[in-house]
């Protein structure tokens, strides 16, 4: 079987990448996901799938992912070292790629705390950069991590978080040069709507020749109200919404179009910069307005 990531050979000829996100649904059916994530087809070059996210149990991210790909949806599928050892992490790289899941996402993933069974063991045998070397090995060798071969290899397209924040005297990309070289293709990071601070980051991380060496796509997503901009400035870890992008929400007839147009000006600025690659459009149940938005500003594949 022959399996290729789109969204690789996408960045490799140059063209500004549009990736979305959805959470799998608490269903036991196929059809829940797709309802879901179908108005995105053949709009983004994939889709990222969460696992676990919030720290709580919903259908597998790994049977999400493979619903998408086996309905033509390319996804990018979501690793966190949380809930699984490295055998099981180390068998769901391979049985991913087998199901056509070519792009992977090493997290540590959230708390155990923060999820509505803080009662759980979490596990973290590895953390999110052995995760990472663990699969640049099974792809590169061609053989687990002991040397045992696997014919034939997974060819994953690895990816690493980020975020974009203000680069201090003191700043070293040194962080993400060791993903890079732990084996990270290419990093995802948080929300950015501060454009001046994200000019500042990357303007940083290119003197370090961070994005020479790994493609990068920055996080946005469609603000819905004042209110959630505030509760997000406010409440997500390292998201900084300037006051000036809330009062101009706040002073809209209508806030959620307001936020939108928002996020595509934003989307037309990052493509300015030099070393974004590309976008990553998040936001919990919003698949039908990141497909709306990335038609209306013109970015779809």
């Amino acid at each position: 079987m022959t399996i290729k990531s789109k969204l690789k050979s996408s960045l490799e000829n140059n063209r500004f990448v549009i990736t979305a996100e959805t959470s799998p649904p608490d269903a036991a059916d196929p059809e829940t996901v797709l309802n879901k994530v179908n108005c995105l087809k053949n709009i983004v070059d994939a889709v990222n799938v969460t696992d676990g996210a919030g720290a709580k149990p919903h259908m597998s991210a790994l049977a999400t992912a493979a619903i998408l790909a086996k309905n033509g949806i390319e996804p990018v599928l979501q690793f966190t070292t949380r809930d699984r050892n490295r055998l099981a992490l180390q068998g769901d790289l391979i049985g991913g790629w087998a199901l056509g899941i070519p792009n992977i996402l090493c997290l540590y993933g959230d708390d155990i705390t923060v999820g509505d069974q803080p009662d759980s063991k979490k596990v973290h045998d590895i953390d999110s950069r052995q995760l990472m070397e663990t699969a640049k090995i099974m792809k590169e060798n061609g053989t687990f991590p002991t040397g045992r071969k696997i014919d034939p290899r997974p060819e994953l397209f690895i990816g690493a978080a980020d975020l974009p924040r203000i680069p201090d005297k003191d700043f070293n990309a040194s962080g993400l040069l060791t993903k890079i070289s732990s084996g990270a293709n290419f990093f995802q990071t948080q929300f950015a709507f501060d454009i001046e601070v994200l000019k500042q980051y990357m303007k940083a991380i290119r003197d370090f020749g961070v994005t020479e060496k790994a493609y990068y796509i920055v996080g946005l997503g469609p603000l819905s109200s004042a209110k959630s901009a505030r509760w997000m400035d406010k409440n997500l870890f390292g998201v900084n919404i300037p006051e000036k992008v809330i009062k101009r929400i706040e002073g809209a007839g209508d806030q959620k179009a307001e936020g939108q147009n928002i996020c595509i000006e934003l989307l037309e600025q990052f493509k300015e910069i030099d070393g974004i690659h590309g976008a990553h459009l998040m936001g919990p149940k919003q698949e039908q307005t990141i497909a709306e938005l990335v038609s209306k500003a013109g970015l779809g594949v």
